[in-house]
């Protein structure tokens, strides 16, 4: 059966110390109803609840979240806003044709583009970072693929496209440039990173000034019909009872909790991520670049605090989901995030010291680790997001499963999905939100029955990342 949050999840990096919002209840009772309820206070809940309130939606939002505010992937991940559209570039291709495939890379580019910019414009600081990444690839069979997907982007895309810049090392310059050693080369493109705890804290904080009801440590332990009103629903929690015009069930990798007829249809991952500090032979001023490390059947990321952040230099890496027995088979499936697979565990923690080798040098004096938690993102059989109006059942919205790459496809997926359900331009809106994200009848048709391939993590909610 489907588990909801655990209460007492690991330690996760950033929320240490935990923001000022992080128990926070606008009320000190739960309302009896609400126009709209948003289950979970990650990227995606937050986003979506500033943009009814700011946007279409004066009547009342409640926000209810199981744990402390964004204590899910969002407050666990790497923070990486990565899109590496071009690993997926060729499936996309085959299965959703030329324009499709064009339309998903653009889209989590510009969502890449538009979280720092949100960030910037609205003075969220949240250790906003943006520069360029690379991807340093060991296997022929990734290196040969990587060549054809960015040529096949470049043609379709044009080369003046600003989704379309890669750029490619050989081994000796991606061994002098980037540090590592044994690779067969490496690409770099425009990428970046931010800690998204503290800016899903920053767009709380907007959407609590316009209005927002949030609540924490306040589980739903069920959703159902209301017998007054066939239309609106009941949502049940262990503080009571509310009733709402509609609800929108931000939950990713627990949805199937809150609604079990998304079981298989959403699977849960759990990913593993640690805080390092830097070996003494890395650079003092700190690397220039975030990094992914792929091979055959995996990938690690990597990104680096920035100067004037706290714990500058700082390493934080995550993945490896594949080095335990079978491959991380049992990573999958499971919602507990209190504890670690040991052999994943003992990956991340030795797995940057390996890549930089003689570079790294000797470990910090007080310990290699800062902290190590893990973390549950969301998968889809058909490796996309789950976004809209369940199929045959009367407000009751969705906005799930984002593939370990949220920080690069939540923020636009919200936008998205206000405009959804305000009836908004269709035309306008399908000009540039991927048709394949959009939840259907068909799509409930497709269940989970084994690994996806992966993306080069973005962040945790990573390929994100966690």
């Amino acid at each position: 059966m489907p588990i909801a949050p655990r209460l007492n999840p690991s330690s996760s990096y950033w929320q240490d110390p935990p923001h000022q919002l992080a128990t926070h209840r606008t009320t000190s009772e739960l309302p009896d109803s609400a126009s709209t309820i948003v289950v979970g206070s990650g990227i995606t809940g937050a986003s979506v609840a500033y943009n009814l309130l700011v946007k279409h939606d004066k009547s009342s939002v409640l926000m209810l979240e199981a744990r402390t505010a964004c204590s899910g992937a969002t407050g666990r991940n790497g923070g990486h806003t990565k899109a590496a559209s071009y690993r997926a570039f060729l499936d996309n291709v085959r299965n959703q044709g030329e324009d499709e495939a064009a339309k998903i890379v653009r889209f989590e580019y510009n969502c890449m583009k538009a979280v720092h910019a949100f960030a910037r414009e609205n003075k969220i600081e949240c250790d906003s970072w943006e520069g360029d990444t690379v991807d340093i690839i060991y296997d022929q069979g990734q290196w040969i693929r990587a060549k054809k997907a960015i040529s096949e982007i470049k043609r379709i895309l044009g080369d003046d496209d600003p989704a379309a810049q890669y750029k490619f090392y050989d081994a000796s310059e991606t061994k002098e440039k980037f540090l590592v050693r044994g690779a067969l080369g490496s690409v770099s493109y425009e990428a970046g990173f931010i800690s998204a705890y503290k800016f899903v804290m920053g767009v709380l904080e907007l959407a609590l000034k316009k209005g927002l009801n949030l609540q924490t440590e306040t589980l739903v332990s069920s959703i159902k019909r209301s017998e007054i009103d066939s239309n609106g629903w009941v949502v049940e929690t262990p503080r009571g009872s509310i009733r709402a015009e509609r609800v929108i069930m931000a939950t990713n990798g627990y949805t199937a909790y809150l609604y079990p007829p998304v079981r298989g249809i959403i699977v849960p991952l759990r990913g593993t991520v640690a805080a390092q500090r830097p070996g003494s032979r890395m650079p003092k001023e700190g690397l220039k670049t975030t990094y992914s490390f792929i091979y055959g059947n995996g990938y690690e990321y990597m990104i680096f605090r920035p100067v004037g952040s706290r714990f500058a230099g700082d390493l934080i890496i995550g993945g490896c989901s594949t080095k335990a027995p079978e491959e991380g088979l049992y990573e999958w499936g499971t919602t507990d995030d209190t504890a670690m697979d040991p052999n994943i565990g003992q990956y991340v923690r030795d797995s940057a010291a390996e890549y930089f080798g003689p570079q790294w040098g000797d470990d910090h004096p007080d310990g290699r680790i800062r902290k190590q938690w893990t973390g549950i993102m969301g998968y889809s059989s058909q490796g996309f997001p789950l976004v809209g109006s369940v199929p045959h059942v009367e407000n009751l919205w969705i906005a799930a499963s984002f593939q370990g790459s949220g920080m690069v496809l939540c923020f636009h997926t919200a936008k998205a999905l206000v405009t959804m359900m305000h009836n908004g331009d269709e035309r306008e809106l399908n000009e540039w939100f991927p048709r394949p994200f959009r939840m259907s009848e068909d799509r409930l048709k497709h269940r989970f029955v084994g690994r996806l391939h992966e993306k080069s993590p973005m962040d945790f909610e990573g390929h994100s990342q966690l």
